[in-house]
């Protein structure tokens, strides 16, 4: 009997526990380890975050779908790794807290045959100061809790815009100078705006997009070329079109580093400290890792070999210029090169560089995007790694046959521009590969063009909310799940 434990209940960690559970027989042990009690889809905190969505609508609990389908599951997070066992306990295992009732505060030890680590980024507000979610006047909508209270203050914001004259600003992007994930962020300026449409009043207030982005459109993937309408369009030049259309400014190559209430202040790449002021804010902070450390049997440090920030995997980390990393850096089955028994899809594996060109101020800050690997890369890794243990355990021997790449996969994403069933829009954006192969398709900006297209309209907004509710069908693992793709 084999027991295979997941870390982490997000995108990664629900889908390669529904996976493992599906294609192994019950005499193996899935346990699922996380300090969430509820799955969430997070792509839909977008519209949680201006009041159009409920979070009921895109969370459900754990507990009782685990038990129905036979998962294991325990409220607690992880404190530390021990991939060779100790003194007192010879298998592998982790050591993890337990967070809630009667287990609160309390540790114990996990053992595992099959480690996944899916834990996912650390929202690192701390990065910034004075960047807590509800404080001085700035919000996130990065979980659906925090989307919530940003739908409160929106809501307000309104009714104060419709018995004012006075006219208010809205500062919405990134809140750190090495942030990820622009795509929710420029998700949400979108669908704040068209609210102000929605409820007459978007010409009382003045929109700015501030991003660490040094061109429109980059995403933290060096931006790309794309088929639109016919013709070859940068996405630098798809996102001002959009953006110009709206009445959004834009503050680019800026390093947020200082919240105050009302006042963002920030550096850019010229070297320059400036500040913007706000009635409302919306900045996505740092990913960062979470810190865990690492020991051998004898209870020496081996940190260095399970993680850098980040989880180690089967990436190239050799230090080299940016002009010199290549496709072929990124990992193909997320497993630790150390510790084989131990995966890490999504966000939780360490990138070998940036995908964005890495940027320095004249002050020597670095300012630009860190590489994204949420959404689909992060449930289509997930499946992968869940599928190699599937056939080591059934083979007896370890097979790593199922293999992908960040540099040969694809992902679309279609961004909500605006909801509505009549009058809501989508930005639909389908990339390929997700890392861009400059050699192979060297005139095309690294990406395939025939794979790599965009557009805007109504259709993606049906799009978007038809994903909502398949994904969520999905998540619960109702009849036929698996057939829909990751």
């Amino acid at each position: 009997m084999a027991k295979i434990v997941v870390l982490g209940a997000g995108i990664s960690g629900h889908t390669a526990a529904a996976h493992l559970r599906r294609k192994l027989s019950k005499e193996h042990e899935v346990l699922v380890v996380s300090p969430n009690r509820n799955y969430q889809w997070v792509p839909s905190n977008i519209w949680v975050g201006i009041g159009r969505m409920k979070s009921k609508e895109i969370i459900f609990p754990l507990e009782p779908l685990y038990k129905r389908k036979g998962i294991g599951y325990k409220q607690s997070k992880a404190v530390s790794f021990h991939p060779e066992g100790d003194s007192t306990e010879a298998k592998p295992y982790i050591l993890v807290e337990g967070v809630y009732g009667d287990t609160l505060g309390k540790q114990e030890k996990v053992t595992y045959d099959y480690l996944i680590n899916a834990t996912g980024p650390k929202l690192a507000f701390d990065m910034t100061e004075g960047l807590v979610p509800g404080t001085n006047k700035a919000y996130s909508v990065c979980t659906y809790d925090h989307a919530e209270h940003a739908a409160t203050a929106l809501l307000e914001l309104i009714a104060e815009l419709k018995n004012s004259d006075k006219k208010l600003k809205i500062l919405i992007g990134t809140g750190h100078a090495k942030s990820t994930c622009q795509g929710a962020a420029f998700e949400y300026i979108l669908n704040v705006e068209k609210e102000l449409v929605n409820h007459g009043v978007r010409d009382k207030a003045e929109i700015t997009w501030i991003s660490n982005e040094y061109y429109l459109g980059d995403f933290g993937m060096d931006g790309m070329l794309m088929e639109y309408n016919g013709f070859n369009m940068k996405s630098k030049d798809m996102i001002e079109m959009i953006f110009e259309d709206r009445g959004i400014k834009w503050i680019l190559g800026a390093a947020v580093n200082k919240v105050q209430d009302g006042i963002a202040h920030y550096e850019n790449l010229e070297g320059e400290y400036k500040s913007e002021t706000y009635d409302f804010a919306m900045l996505i902070p740092a990913f960062s890792g979470h810190g865990f450390q690492g020991f051998d049997k004898e209870g020496n440090n081996v940190t260095e070999k399970l993680f850098k920030g980040f989880m180690i995997v089967d990436a190239d980390y050799t230090p080299r210029p940016y002009e010199e990393w290549t496709v072929q850096d990124w990992p193909e089955t997320y497993q630790n090169p150390t510790y084989k028994n131990i995966f890490a899809p999504g966000i939780a594996f360490a990138p070998p560089h940036s995908i964005s060109k890495p940027r320095t101020s004249k002050n020597g800050t670095e300012i630009f995007p860190a590489p994204p690997r949420t959404g689909m890369p992060s449930g289509m890794t997930a499946r992968i790694v869940a599928d190699n243990i599937i056939d080591s355990i059934k083979l007896g021997k370890e097979s790593l046959n199922h293999k992908g790449s960040m540099g040969n996969m694809g992902a679309a994403c279609i961004a909500s521009a605006g909801y509505g069933i009549t009058k809501g829009s989508g930005v639909s954006i389908t990339t390929f590969p997700i890392v861009p192969d400059y050699v192979k398709y060297a005139d095309t900006g690294g990406r395939d063009i025939k794979k790599t297209f965009g557009d805007i309209g109504l259709a993606g907004h049906w799009v978007k909310l038809a994903l909502h509710y398949a994904f969520i069908y999905k998540a619960k693992m109702k009849p036929f799940w698996w057939l829909i793709p990751e």
